[in-house]
């Protein structure tokens, strides 16, 4: 269909002061498109005086996973060049993939996971900003028992997942402690999905915790005995809602650098990443092979399914900033590391 890994070309990183708000949103993807959450094409504005500045390229990386779906629609009408600006974008399966490329000056503009760009923003002093929340949460409880139906019904149980030492524990070991469940159930932990999966068939009245897509292909391979009664998102909207945090999976950064320097190829890629989030959130089924051409997900059926619990989102602004840092204060506090050593400074969101 298309080839998204185009080589990039290799330029300069530097560490700038904050930037500026963004002055201009362009029409290329439809400046009032919005995606769930705030949205992005509110970062149109009146241009400056002048001319409009002169198309560039831009280096676009993202996960094999959730937080590529949202961008398919934008890879169509970037690849087909209905864009103002070139956008080329590559897929990596690992964020210890983009990170050098980021520091480096490589990638213009990533999407991470959600604390991965808190520890950017560390490791660079300062040099990313966080331009949009990606995906809300995507972790489930999936079990074949009945008689779990809420999260206070995992007390007593034992739960397989993967993340030991990492965010999902962190996440996980909150949300029992906001139920008042610490201490009632029992983690236990396997190195992959795949392997919680193999728990879940072997025993369907076994209770486990899997992140999209790999929800929808157990619910699909258990053949009608498991279900995912249970969103650790709405658990923690619940549980934690007050504090204006939200559980997440994945951000977009800039190099400071890049925006300073491009800010209105920032505005297009918020307004066409909002569009396209849009667009495949009412549509899975339009979308569902694009997202297997991509190399994402292997099958469009699952892909189909999996997209409406992906939680696809292209939040900005103050609601980006309220729910990425009240969770980042929840890993932080689980394990400082967690988040590069320190919280990051407000300078670290990127608001219009």
């Amino acid at each position: 269909m298309r080839a998204f890994d185009v080589e990039m070309s290799r330029r300069g990183f530097a560490s700038a002061l904050a930037a500026g708000a963004l002055s201009l949103a362009l029409a290329g993807c439809g400046g009032g498109a919005a995606g769930t959450g705030s949205a992005a094409g509110s970062a149109a504005g009146s241009a400056a005086d002048g001319a409009a500045a002169e198309p560039v390229e831009v280096h676009v990386a993202s996960l094999k996973g959730p937080t590529s779906m949202g961008l398919v629609q934008f890879m169509d009408r970037a690849a087909d060049g209905e864009t103002d600006n070139e956008f080329d974008f590559a897929i990596s399966t690992a964020a210890d993939e983009i990170v050098p490329k980021v520091i480096q000056g490589d990638v213009d503009i990533a999407l991470v996971p959600a604390n991965v760009a808190s520890v950017l923003y560390n490791k660079t002093e300062g040099a990313v900003q966080v331009i949009d929340i990606n995906t809300l949460g995507v972790l489930n409880v999936v079990t074949g028992d009945a008689s779990v139906a809420s999260f206070g019904d995992l007390a007593g149980h034992t739960v397989y997942m993967t993340g030991k030492g990492t965010t999902p524990e962190y996440v996980m070991n909150y949300l029992l402690e906001r139920a008042g469940l610490t201490g009632q159930v029992t983690l236990e932990f396997k190195s992959e999905p795949t392997e919680v999966l193999s728990a879940l068939l072997a025993d369907p009245s076994a209770v486990g915790v899997l992140p999209e897509p790999f929800k929808t292909a157990a619910i699909a391979k258990s053949e009608g005995r498991l279900s995912a009664p249970v969103s650790l998102t709405d658990v923690w909207d619940e549980l934690a809602g007050d504090t204006g945090s939200r559980l997440l999976t994945g951000v977009t950064v800039v190099r400071r650098a890049f925006a300073e320097e491009h800010p209105e190829a920032v505005a297009e890629f918020l307004s066409c990443h909002a569009a396209s989030v849009k667009a495949v959130n009412a549509a899975p089924a339009d979308w569902a092979q694009a997202v297997v051409d991509a190399g994402i997900v292997d099958n469009a059926k699952i892909a189909e399914k999996a997209i409406p619990g992906c939680m696809l989102v292209c939040q900005t602004g103050k609601d980006m900033k309220a729910a990425l840092s009240g969770y980042l204060r929840v890993l932080s506090d689980a394990d400082a590391s967690a988040v590069g050593g320190k919280l990051p400074a407000d300078d670290f969101y990127y608001m219009e």
